[in-house]
Parts: C-alpha cells; structure tokens; sequence
C-alpha cells in the first residue's frame, strides 16, 4: 500500500480497524451501565435536570476508541521511503556503422533519398544507445574511418549528418568497408563487438576481399548485421549533371545488390542479414539490432526509511491520559 513515497510496512494490522465500529455499536446499547445505579421507592422528589457536562460523557470513550485506532494504525508501521537509484554497466557494446556512401545512395526509390533515409534512421539509433561507443566508417570505391570508436554521442550524430556523396572516388568496395570496420574493432576490450554494413550495390572495386574481412572479422568475434538498402526492381539513379545548372539527373535503373554476399558475411559471423526496401523496413531493421543488441545495465537502489509510528504512539498515549484525566476530574461526580 503506497501513496509516492508513503507506504505502510504491515498493513495487514489496518484491517483491526474494523472492531472499531463494532465497539461504537456495543457502546450504544450499554452505554447506561456506565455508571452507579441508585435505587429509591420514587423520584417525584427530585427534579431531573441533565447537566451538559453529562451529556459529553460519551466523548470519554470516543477518546478510547481514537487511541486504538491510533495505535493499530501504528502497528501497522506508517513510513515514507526515499530511493537512490545507482546504475552499473557491465556489458558494455563497441559498435561501428560501415556506411556505403558512393553515388549509388542518392536513388530515390527511399525519401528523399536512401543516403539522407539512413542518416536519419542511424541518428536514432544512436540516441538509443546511451551506454555504448559507436565509429563511423564510410566507403565508396575506398574506405576511410570518419569517427573513431567514441562514447561521445554527439560527435557520432555530428559526424552522420556531415556524410555526403562525392568524398571519395566512384565504386564500392564492401571488402574494404568491412575490413576499416573490423581495423576498428581489433583492439576493442568490450564484451561484444559488432558491426552495420550497409550497401545498395555489389563490390567491384577495391583490394580487399570481402570473404577475407569476414573471415578476420570471424577470428575477432565480431558479430556482422548486413544490410541492402534499394527497392526491388527499378529505382531513379543518378547518371549524369546538367551542365547548364549542374544539378543531378535521373533515370530508372535495375536496382543489383549482392545478397548472396551478404548473407554470406553476416552467417559466418553469426550476424544477420536484412534488406530495406523502403523508409519503414530500414527503421524497423535498426529496431531490430537495437532490440538484439542490448547493453545489460545493473540497477542499485537505496531506500532509507522514515518512520513514522512514533509519533502515533504518543497521539495514543496523549488520547488514552487525557481520557483517564476527564473520567477521574471533570466527569469524576456524574452518576
């Protein structure tokens, strides 16, 4: 039984309440015996006035009944309780997100494209992940770590919402990506390590084999979640700018994305493999690994307790004192 921070630590005794109204009902029915009887042959002798002080008589057991209620209430141990709370990370997570950024991810088959959909959708996942560090690698034709492993939240969201297309030279070389990703994490000291590639194509550039980053990624114990981001059949790629306004031009082209790879890298490191048609699927996929992932955090709470009962032995006591004062004092003459 609480209200906030009150609670009563045996509140089973409040239920003795109950014989209170049932001693204000026998009191009712008896309460002419509470006093000397005088018995004489007749009473036209006297004139029988009641006084006002006789009729407070009864309030002398209206004090006995209120100081058992006071002191069931404090049987029952009343008491304010304040909580501390501590908490103790003892997972912790190293995760790097390897993000394809070559031309390729300016289709707009996701809104308003798919680098600017991922952006948004990693920036979440991120605020979500209070208690572990994150890097950053970005990829094309080459690969270069953008934001090294940090627990700096806000230097990881700064650094997705500066990726852009055209930092580095056309292709995309996922063996490369993976293998910057893994470089990452060799020397990670935490007790699990993953890694987020994502990709829209297939690897045709690059020296670095992806079979040969998995399999370091594999001797590591990282863990790989792949993920193909593009729709299924024709997307609006760019191709080429206007040279008047040099704007980007589009036009529709089959959307090829490598699955088989992928699902190669994320089994032979016990990862998974998932694919983002759309703006919703690629939210649900972080969702996903944020839910698979989780960070295990040890909570501490410290209460300290306030009694409160003290204070309702004394009410009692005072009641019960004051109600021996009255019957033996004010009330002491009444018959």
């Amino acid at each position: 039984m609480k209200w906030n921070n009150f609670e009563f630590h045996n509140p089973e005794f409040l239920w003795l309440l109950g014989i209170i109204p049932l001693l204000a009902v026998w009191y009712f029915f008896t309460r002419k015996k509470d006093g000397a009887k005088l018995t004489i042959p007749s009473v036209k002798g006297f004139s029988v006035k009641n006084s006002f002080l006789s009729k407070l008589k009864p309030f002398l057991y209206l004090l006995r009944l209120a100081a058992l209620a006071v002191l069931i209430v404090a049987l029952a141990r009343p008491r304010n309780v304040s909580v501390s709370k501590k908490t103790k990370t003892n997972r912790g997570i190293d995760i790097v997100m390897a993000i394809d950024v070559s031309a390729s991810m300016l289709a707009k088959d996701l809104k308003p494209n798919r680098l600017e959909a991922l952006k948004k959708v990693a920036t979440d996942f991120v605020n979500r992940r209070p208690n572990d560090r994150i890097g950053i690698v970005v990829y094309a034709g080459e690969s270069f770590t953008q934001t090294p492993i940090t627990s700096d939240k806000g230097i990881v969201k700064r650094t997705i919402s500066e990726i852009k297309w055209g930092q580095l030279e056309g292709g995309t070389a996922i063996g490369m990506g993976l293998g910057s990703a893994v470089n990452r994490l060799k020397e990670s000291k935490a007790k699990s390590k993953i890694i987020i590639l994502l990709t829209d194509g297939v690897n045709n550039s690059g020296f670095v084999d992806p079979k040969t980053a998995t399999e370091l990624a594999k001797e590591l114990s990282i863990k790989v979640y792949t993920i193909g981001i593009g729709t299924n059949g024709m997307a609006p790629f760019p191709w080429s700018r206007d040279p008047r306004t040099g704007k980007l031009q589009f036009r529709n082209q089959q959307v090829e994305i490598d699955e088989a790879l992928l699902k190669h890298i994320a089994t032979e490191t016990e990862g998974k493999y998932f694919r983002a048609t759309n703006n919703t699927k690629l939210k649900d996929i972080y969702d996903e690994i944020d839910t698979l992932e989780k960070t295990k955090i040890e909570e501490f709470k410290y209460y300290n307790y306030q009694e409160k009962y003290r204070l309702l032995v004394f009410l009692a006591g005072g009641l019960l004192l004051l109600e021996f004062l009255l019957r033996n004092t004010v009330f002491k003459s009444f018959i």
